[in-house]
């Protein structure tokens, strides 16, 4: 069996789908089975390298485990969110003038690598304030990078895989990463090796993942197209004016924000009724990687054919998780082994329901020639939104946690109602 069969073979067997260009040239979609492929393999790797540097646990650990103060700690993920989401806005206008966009992602892979090799470099070396600071600096450089895999891999993806099968590339890699992420949870659990060691040498594996996957990423054959001189940083943000359906997506995806920012709260809400074991560093990631192992594929499938839908239903499965972590904390029983990792679990489930659904609704919905421009005005947009998400910790301290929580399921249920006005796309 040649390559390329064994490439059409795997292919239609991951997709199912496999009539119809998708909306691709003829000749890119000639070389669509590969892509597919290449597409699995590089975000799988960079999925992988997500979970083991994950800065709401591993990296809160291990600047705890070094001696650095909480006001580092309590950097990380805005420092992680914000660099991520807000350069878009600058750095799409040079990707959509580039002809050969991938190459912008490979590098943003590249500078992920290298940022983290240097995190590494730092746990081994440093200690206190200054391995606060230094780390904090190189999230700060890998956040970028990752921006600038952002804003280009939607437009990439939309121009190498057709459309009703860019759910199954995306959906596949996501679990595929989840998977190899629980084997980390459970050896983390186990105690085998000493855990700074092996939080190191997990940081030190991601390093590698990351330049692996721009070195796949960058035999992807995509069709050289004219650059296309973008609008220039901030004059971008009038798509927000000019296209009523983009606006009511980032509301949409705004409000859906509460899935990322509660599962912090349900740490308090368990540690408030005494469940000690919750909060291990073992356990949280076993609970988010198992989430999304299970749920990714099945989310990404759906999506293809309506990411519309997938949007509204997790909404809803969000809500339902967080009002049934305020009942079972008024019922009594947020203190037991099994109440809080279902809800957690649930909630996680949602969550990769979101990151599914606003992907491939963004690139279906998207012109072709300004997808990195839409990718832009929605993520810096949203990038502000989690910057406020101190406000929430204020609220928690001021109303108590139950009250947050309630509020974020009622932002679940409000995208729930959102994402029901946008236009069915897919079908």
């Amino acid at each position: 069996m040649t390559t390329e069969s064994f490439e059409e073979t795997l292919f239609e067997a991951l997709t199912g789908n496999t009539e119809g260009d998708g909306g691709l040239s003829e000749v890119q979609a000639r070389h669509e089975p590969g892509n597919f492929l290449r597409h699995a393999g590089s975000l799988s790797m960079t999925k992988i390298a997500d979970g083991l540097i994950d800065p709401k646990l591993v990296l809160s650990w291990l600047l705890s485990h070094l001696g650095a103060s909480s006001v580092f700690v309590g950097l990380l993920v805005p420092i992680r969110e914000a660099g991520a989401l807000l350069p878009q806005l600058f750095t799409a206008p040079h990707v959509q003038a580039m002809a050969r966009r991938k190459w912008a992602w490979v590098v943003g892979s590249v500078g992920q690598g290298a940022a983290a090799a240097g995190i590494v470099l730092a746990g081994l070396t440093l200690g206190g304030a200054v391995a606060g600071a230094v780390i904090c600096a190189l999230l700060m450089v890998l956040a970028v990078s990752r921006s600038l895999c952002s804003v280009s891999y939607q437009d990439v993806l939309g121009k190498t895989v057709g459309q009703s099968r860019r759910g199954a590339a995306t959906g596949l890699a996501s679990s595929l990463g989840a998977g190899a992420v629980v084997i980390f949870a459970l050896v983390l659990m186990m105690g085998l090796v000493d855990r700074a060691t092996l939080v190191l040498a997990a940081i030190a594996l991601a390093a590698i993942l990351w330049l692996a996957a721009g070195a796949l990423f960058s035999t992807l054959w995509e069709e050289p197209a004219p650059g296309q001189a973008g609008t220039a940083s901030l004059g971008q943000l009038k798509l927000l004016r000019t296209d009523p359906q983009l606006r009511r997506f980032i509301w949409a995806r705004g409000l859906l924000t509460a899935t990322a920012l509660a599962p912090p709260y349900l740490v308090l809400l368990g540690t408030q009724a005494g469940h000690g074991a919750f909060d291990r560093l073992g356990a949280m990631v076993l609970a988010s990687s198992v989430a999304s192992f299970l749920s990714s594929w099945i989310w990404g499938r759906m999506a293809d054919r309506s990411s519309r839908m997938v949007l509204m239903l997790s909404g809803l499965v969000g809500a339902v998780a967080l009002l049934a972590a305020v009942l079972l904390d008024l019922a009594g029983l947020s203190g037991t082994i099994w109440a809080l990792p279902l809800v957690l679990s649930v909630l996680m489930i949602a969550y990769h329901g979101v990151r599914q659904g606003r992907s491939i609704y963004l690139v279906d919905m998207a012109p072709e020639g300004s997808r990195p421009a839409y990718t832009a005005v929605s993520n810096t947009v949203i990038g502000v939104v989690l910057l406020g998400s101190g406000l929430f910790g204020a609220l928690a301290s001021l109303a108590g946690i139950k009250v947050t929580l309630v509020i974020f399921a009622a932002m679940s249920l409000a995208a729930m109602g959102v994402a029901r006005g946008l236009d069915e796309i897919e079908g």
